[in-house]
């Protein structure tokens, strides 16, 4: 930086700061993006860390035929902690997911143009993380094949769900979310589909590209038509974002467990549901940028930005630990009181301060421009802070629910090779998704960085 030049965070500096690099033009950013999945040669690279991931998830497999042959007793489940890795698990990817949906809805509705370059890989990510959780209640139930029940289908024998259950609210909750999400992300892929039908030179490819790209051709009605959709799915994601994780928060608030009766829940779980979002985001889009040359179209501007939010939603989780720590030692209640100091002094009190240490203590750095300025630092933040989420979940149910009123029922829970076969078999799900979502579909929205490029402004 020269002298006298204004800081890399001042007001000047941002409005200079562009959200793609310079010399790009309407031609280049389309063969940039597209040749990725078109031209470009698969490494090897991509071969080796695709079967690696695909065989992660065949752990998976292995783990959930299993669990279908012997049933849940295969996993560290017992009495008092019926809930184990699947519903920690279960919370943790809900939670990823939601970085997507606010990256593309609710910054798209608020006009910020920093959101194209990461908005697409950001709602494949939100999808992949919903199919990770999808499986977690629907296998923790122990007949997944009986599943049907909790839906309100006409029934013969009179047997309704309880709609008074925060679990059956879940169910339609993350159902309808999925739902939006994947709507979202496909309509926006819609033009993008059609750069690749007219660009590809193998027939197969023309064909299936030509099929999802349901006969686009980039009139002016259809651009209205598409423009007007997703004006209206982004407005029917943006409360979902909040009302998905308040929901999943109503499984523990609503009932009487000491550590779960709190009404901070519901906003404290938005706030770290974005907060772990953002997280991965930031653990993918990293590597990436980097190996696919993207660096002109994901600028240091996005990883300030992404930074800043991480940083902002980090400080509202710590006020949510100070906020549960403070009432439930001025609430009076003896058993809100112990459930506290099990947490800080009991046998799990290790992974307590070890979620304090990344969630709370290791975001501070992000103050700093230098850190906020640092690939390296900023990716190894983001990996802190997704153990440190993962951390805070299995606090949460496992402190809650192994010591409660009755010493009496008091116990322990270790997870089993088959928790862990579960659990890493996910990432392996996830990632598989991912790399096949790298290798066939643009990871960078084509025509929104058109958008964004100097010779689009319209001068009045």
């Amino acid at each position: 930086m020269s002298a006298g030049q204004p800081p890399l965070d001042s007001p000047e500096i941002r409005r200079l700061t562009p959200v793609i690099g310079p010399g790009y033009t309407y031609g280049s950013v389309t063969d940039k993006i597209s040749a990725i999945v078109l031209t470009r040669p698969t490494s090897i690279g991509w071969y080796i860390g695709f079967l690696i991931a695909f065989s992660v998830m065949g752990m998976m497999t292995v783990a959930i035929g299993w669990l279908i042959i012997k049933g849940t007793g295969i996993w560290g489940i017992n009495i008092p902690i019926g809930w184990g890795f699947a519903i920690v698990n279960f919370v943790w990817w809900i939670g990823i997911g939601h970085a997507g949906t606010l990256i593309s809805a609710i910054l798209f509705l608020l006009n910020q143009k920093w959101r194209t370059s990461i908005n697409r890989f950001a709602e494949a990510m939100t999808l992949f993380a919903v199919a990770c959780a999808g499986m977690f209640p629907l296998i923790h139930t122990g007949r997944p094949w009986m599943a049907f029940y909790m839906f309100p289908y006409p029934s013969t024998m009179g047997i309704w769900p309880q709609f008074r259950s925060p679990l059956i609210w879940d169910v339609f909750a993350v159902s309808t979310y999925g739902t939006v999400s994947l709507m979202f992300w496909f309509v926006g892929l819609i033009p993008d589909l059609a750069t690749l039908r007219d660009r590809s030179v193998k027939k197969p490819m023309k064909i299936i590209y030509g099929m999802l790209s349901m006969g686009w051709r980039g009139s002016a009605r259809h651009w209205h038509r598409y423009e007007m959709a997703y004006l209206l799915l982004a407005g029917l994601a943006t409360p979902l974002v909040l009302s998905v994780h308040t929901i999943v928060s109503f499984d523990f608030s609503a009932g009487i467990i000491p550590g779960w009766h709190a009404t901070i829940f519901p906003p404290y779980f938005v706030a770290g549901a974005i907060y772990a979002g953002f997280a991965m985001v930031l653990f993918l889009t990293i590597p990436l940028r980097k190996v696919y040359g993207l660096e002109g179209f994901i600028t240091m501007r996005h990883m300030h930005n992404m930074a800043k939010v991480m940083l902002a939603t980090g400080l509202i989780v710590a006020y949510g630990y100070t906020v549960e720590a403070f009432f439930g030692w001025y609430s009076g209640n003896k058993f809100e009181r112990y459930m506290i100091w099990n947490r800080m002094h009991g046998p799990y009190a290790y992974y307590y301060w070890a979620l304090i240490l990344c969630n709370v203590i290791t975001p501070q750095f992000l103050w700093s421009k230098k850190i906020r300025g640092n690939l390296l630092w900023l990716w190894l933040i983001s990996v802190v802070v997704s153990i440190g989420m993962w951390l805070e979940r299995f606090v949460i149910i496992v402190t809650s629910l192994h010591r409660d009123f009755l010493p009496s029922s008091w116990g322990m829970y270790q997870p089993t090779q088959w928790d862990w076969a579960m659990f890493v078999g996910t990432l392996g799900l996830f990632f598989t998704l991912l790399f096949l979502f790298i290798r066939f579909l643009p990871i960078i929205s084509i025509f929104e960085m058109r958008t964004i490029l100097p010779e689009a402004e319209v001068e009045e």
